[in-house]
């Protein structure tokens, strides 16, 4: 079979693979931070929302342009029809598998296409092929990777024509800002080209000076995402408010915990607890000062090991960089680990591990080199279906989260909601009640159990409820505005049109607030009239 078809083959049997293993998927509804992002995003519906996407600061829940601009597309092509969105991302990540096979073959990898189908079948990458929100992972993967391999081409190099190498160059350049643009952890490519141009001994002067572009929008990028989610997204406040030693106990834990679950890929949780961190426990510096160790041991046995090892493992640990607390990100406040976060860091470790495994097949057991990993592969795919469909709806993928980690109250809060969607009230509201035992401080699971409440008549006992939630946060405009309701409903008038106002102060778009103020005043108007 010439090459050219044998590689047309071996890609179709990558996308295939993926295709298969995420079926489920395909059947697959929203979960959560779908609606911010797609449901119930104004943006994605018009010609001027395309324009506030890209100009317009606050438009969109994270600055990730290029992302956005794709779910306005899909928007256009087929709506809020699920398939579409669950079909791109699995196209996608089967496309990036391809592109990371290309990558591992220009590097001469053992095993490389192998390698690639490990990283497509992979369980711990379910969460970023199976969740819509996503998309920031598998497209700014699929361009980081492109860009990579026009990089390695045009860096290890030795015979191409200037202009054609310039123009690698600049395509590979254009493909590394759209990974940016799509999602900002991807600004660590530069530091992984680097990486690679050591290994290969092609890190000379002139190659370290067409970094620095990259390097300039890498910082860039790092920066203005870092503000945007103080500034937009809210990642402020006592879960972030970490000191120097309690960040660098998260940074060596999570290496070992990304590491220990792309080994043994079980038990694996939509939210993970979130670990108590102590400068003062002794066991708990095992961990960072584990991973130092571990890299000077891989430094110093480079000569016997060669120099794989380390540059594996320098990537692994640099790619997952921007997720080891030292940047503050929102879902630090429910855990300091999640399985999206390793998505394209995973790629060194699982690049080493087949190279040596296939390596030493081969000298070992020759024969059995492609059974084996017909039987690799065929366990991965079927743990990647079994953790696609808990994706299916709400309710099965908080369900999931909370029978694996009980303690996760933002979890129990969310299963509320899909609970509370579908009508059954009773088991909503002890979802609730679960939640604000586990964090009494939840002013949101305060004021979904108020409503709840309400919902069933109760509305002095929901009037508690929200008089709770607005001694923890009195900036809540949704918790003024259905307290309002509650107190007209028991005759309360004017404290419930000093709520709807407060509602209206912090919120002056806010459209209930301001009918239910009216309807109010007129009540309040007519009372009048018949005395």
């Amino acid at each position: 079979m010439p090459s050219r078809f044998r590689n047309l083959a071996s890609a179709a049997v990558l996308v295939a693979l993926t295709l298969l293993a995420y079926l489920p998927a395909l059947r697959a509804g929203f979960v959560w931070d779908d609606d911010l992002h797609v449901t119930q995003n104004e943006v994605l519906r018009t010609w001027p929302g395309l324009v506030d996407i890209w100009l317009r600061p606050g438009a969109i829940l994270q600055y990730y342009p290029l992302t956005h601009t794709s779910w306005w597309i899909q928007y256009h092509l087929w709506g809020l029809a699920p398939l579409g969105y669950h079909l791109v991302n699995v196209l996608l990540h089967g496309a990036s598998a391809t592109v990371l096979w290309l990558v591992l073959r220009r590097l001469y990898v053992p095993g490389a296409w192998m390698a690639a189908a490990v990283f497509a079948l992979h369980p711990v990458h379910v969460e970023s092929v199976a969740w819509v929100t996503e998309l920031k992972n598998v497209q700014s993967g699929f361009f980081y990777l492109l860009a990579l391999l026009g990089f390695l081409r045009w860096a290890l190099a030795d015979d191409a024509a200037p202009g054609t190498g310039r123009r690698v160059y600049a395509a590979s350049f254009l493909c590394f800002v759209c990974a940016v643009l799509s999602k900002s952890v991807t600004c660590t490519l530069p530091a992984a080209v680097a990486l690679v141009l050591c290994w290969r001994g092609r890190l000379a002067p002139d190659r370290i000076l067409a970094l620095v572009p990259l390097a300039i929008v890498s910082v860039a990028a790092g920066a203005q995402t870092a503000w945007w989610e103080r500034r937009y997204v809210g990642a402020v406040g006592p879960e972030w408010a970490l000191s120097l030693p309690e960040r660098c106990l998260v940074a060596g834990r999570a290496l070992w915990f990304y590491a220990a679950k792309l080994a043994w890929p079980f038990e694996l949780v939509f939210v993970y607890p979130r670990w108590t961190l102590d400068p003062l426990a002794w066991w708990q510096w095992l961990f960072p000062l584990g991973a130092v160790a571990v890299l000077v041991a891989l430094a110093a046995l480079r000569r016997r090991l060669g120099a794989a090892p380390l540059i594996a493992a320098l990537y692994f640990v640099v790619t997952l960089g921007p997720a080891l607390g030292f940047v503050d990100v929102y879902p630090f406040r429910y855990s300091f680990v999640a399985d999206h976060f390793q998505y394209l860091a995973s790629i060194g470790l699982i690049a080493l591990l087949v190279g040596a495994g296939t390596r030493a097949t081969e000298r070992m057991l020759p024969a059995a080199r492609w059974p084996l990993g017909a039987v690799v592969l065929a366990l991965l795919a079927v743990l990647v279906w079994r953790q696609a469909g808990i994706y299916e709806t709400p309710e099965t993928l908080w369900r999931a989260t909370v029978a694996k980690n009980p303690s996760a109250w933002m979890a129990h809060n969310n299963l509320g909601l899909a609970l509370q969607g579908a009508g059954r009230l009773e088991e909503a509201a002890a979802h609730y009640r679960e939640a604000i035992r586990l964090r009494p401080a939840y002013p949101e699971a305060l004021y979904n159990l108020g409503n709840v409440l309400a919902a069933q008549g109760r509305p002095a006992e929901a009037e508690a409820q929200y008089e709770q939630a607005l001694a923890l946060d009195d900036r809540f405009a949704a918790v003024h505005n259905n307290l309002g309701n509650v107190l007209v409903m028991q005759g309360k008038l004017e404290e419930g049109k000093r709520h709807y106002r407060r509602a209206l102060e912090l919120n002056p778009g806010y459209a209930d607030a301001r009918r239910n103020l009216a309807i109010a005043e007129e009540w309040r108007g007519g009372a009048a009239a018949d005395r």
